[in-house]
């Protein structure tokens, strides 16, 4: 299983929220650039990296950031936050993503993103499938919808998705645990390579999202606060 650490970005700062809620913010990095080493140095060699003024703004914004990352680190970078249209997904790649994950835009305007899809091909572009009570939610979190997301998954997996990074928005920056039950349905009805994302804790919480079949998992607050050690992910992974 992938270990996948997270930067997100406001104000060009590396910050935390609980819940996705922006007024929630902890600022642990004036640097991205000095964690996203952090994480290299340790021996992870990939991240995620959310552009949350982005996904405020609807356009992408951090895409500096996101090239002095990609320039000065060998860090494999899928980044979220901000993609609306295909020529923010063109800053994106040229910028240095590696990959790029459509969340709002999947789910608001499924034909420009399926358009994306066939584009640049499933190995390019993650569905962000972020839930609250099993319902997506888009714009940052900020917008809650009537879509499961289980049928939502499965339905763009049927499409060509190969990869999804699925966050339970109760659960994010909460460091209670992981919605263990909701990845296993998701895997019980889609072959997909799911992410799992939102209350990773501790080594026993990534141990059994191995266990449970995902392909990979990101880790956030729990590296920032110290509940898991980054020198023993590299013996899980």
């Amino acid at each position: 299983m992938r270990i996948i650490p997270a930067i997100d970005l406001i104000n060009g700062k590396c910050v935390r929220l609980t819940k996705g809620d922006y007024n929630t913010q902890k600022i642990y990095n004036e640097n991205p650039l000095e964690a996203a080493k952090y994480f290299e140095d340790n021996g992870l060699q990939y991240l995620h990296l959310v552009d949350l003024d982005g996904a405020k703004s609807n356009q992408i914004v951090n895409h500096k950031i996101l090239y002095q990352i990609a320039t000065k680190t060998n860090l494999k970078i899928d980044f979220g936050g901000g993609l609306k249209s295909r020529k923010d997904l063109q800053i994106a790649f040229e910028n240095g993503a590696r990959q790029v994950t459509g969340g709002s835009m999947a789910a608001k305007n499924p034909t420009e993103f399926l358009s994306w899809l066939a584009e640049f091909g499933s190995e390019k572009i993650i569905l962000g499938a972020d839930c609250i009570n099993r319902m997506i939610a888009t714009h940052g979190w900020l917008e809650t919808s009537k879509l499961d997301v289980v049928d939502y998954i499965a339905n763009y997996v049927a499409k060509g998705i190969s990869t999804v990074i699925c966050t339970d928005i109760a659960k994010d920056g909460m460091l209670q645990g992981t919605s263990d039950e909701l990845y296993k349905d998701i895997l019980s009805l889609t072959n997909v390579n799911l992410i799992a994302s939102g209350g990773v804790t501790t080594l026993a919480d990534l141990a059994l999202l191995k266990t449970i079949g995902c392909e990979g998992a990101i880790v956030g607050k729990a590296l920032y606060e110290g509940t898991i050690q980054i020198e023993k992910l590299l013996e899980l992974c």
